[in-house]
């Protein structure tokens, strides 16, 4: 009879401890805290020219650890010596989100989806995650969707260990909806990369009010909780977010609504930074500031605060936003 007993209060015990460790809530991932990091600084432009040489991409980077905390970069293409960074990148202990940059030539584009299987392989402790293509339908519709699937299907069959994505707009990702819908790439997918910015939305769109810097970061958080709600089972990252610091007073212009909605300076891209990442620590989501260094050339294509988002500026001697303090 004892023995009996024994026997049960040890299947008991079992079953208890078993419920207990099923039910045991499992440590989220580690969020991330990462900077957008392009080396087309200066008078160097990635459409003509000379590209950036690997002693500049080790200047840069060296600046970032110094002058900023960050220690993880995402990075925008493998080609014309931009694989220089991940070398780079592993010497300095910091770690990379790769971007195979992707476009409307599929020439080229087979070259950055070699390159990349290529430099996946070879770092694979430093590259932590890949993606096919940024904003590829914001800038081409769905014109393209067949080299982000070509893309994504050469790195599952080339056995690439990083979890992969296409990065994209909030909007994009929502089906371009503002009842948000999973697009055809959410099955194809490991993780969900969304690009986030009310500065851009006060300028182009009229689907939300406007937005001023001391309510960027509830409008990023906002929209990343849309996306957990229709990608319940992916990982998502706010891949770009932040506010340019110039030139110093402007608003952009008037926005859809005939609105003056937000104001560039550094105090306001300190604001939404500080903000956004903060809550985003709350939640254990994992974000990336855009950009590490002001870009030049990019006036060129956005306007006149197109080259204020740098945390750093993009002449030397580079200095960065002082105080960005990460949790």
């Amino acid at each position: 009879m004892k023995q009996v007993l024994a026997l049960v209060v040890s299947v008991w015990l079992l079953c208890y401890v078993n419920t207990v460790l099923a039910n045991k809530p499992t440590n989220p991932p580690q969020a991330l805290q990462c900077a957008a990091f392009s080396p087309y600084v200066g008078d160097i432009n990635p459409h003509y020219g000379a590209h950036p040489s690997k002693a500049l991409i080790n200047e840069l980077l060296d600046t970032l650890i110094k002058q900023t905390p960050f220690r993880c970069i995402m990075t925008y293409g493998v080609l014309n010596g931009l694989d220089a960074t991940f070398a780079a990148a592993k010497a300095r202990n910091l770690k990379v989100i790769a971007i195979l940059w992707l476009d409307d030539n599929p020439e080229v584009n087979t070259l950055s989806i070699n390159k990349g299987i290529e430099v996946a392989k070879a770092y694979p402790k430093t590259i932590i995650k890949l993606s096919c293509g940024s904003e590829v339908r914001t800038r081409h519709g769905y014109q393209f969707d067949g080299e982000i699937s070509r893309c994504i299907d050469a790195l599952r069959k080339a056995g690439v260990s990083q979890p992969i994505t296409t990065i994209d707009t909030w909007w994009e990702w929502c089906n371009r909806s503002l009842t948000c819908a999973q697009t055809n790439f959410g099955a194809q997918v490991d993780w969900i990369g969304v690009n986030v910015f009310p500065w851009w939305e006060n300028l182009y769109s009229s689907l939300h009010p406007c937005t001023p810097a001391e309510k960027a970061a509830d409008f990023h958080i906002a929209r990343l909780e849309e996306l957990h709600k229709t990608y319940a089972d992916k990982d998502i990252i706010l891949t770009e977010f932040g506010w340019p610091n110039g030139p110093e007073g402007s608003d952009g212009g008037p926005s859809k609504t005939g609105q003056h909605c937000g104001i560039a300076n550094s105090q306001n891209q300190k604001q939404v930074l500080l903000a956004t990442f903060k809550q985003l620590a709350k939640k254990h989501w994992s974000g990336i500031a855009f950009e590490a260094f002001a870009e030049t050339w990019k006036s060129s294509k956005e306007g006149d605060s197109g080259s204020f988002w740098g945390v750093c500026s993009g002449l030397a001697p580079y200095r960065c936003l002082q105080g960005l303090t990460l949790k």
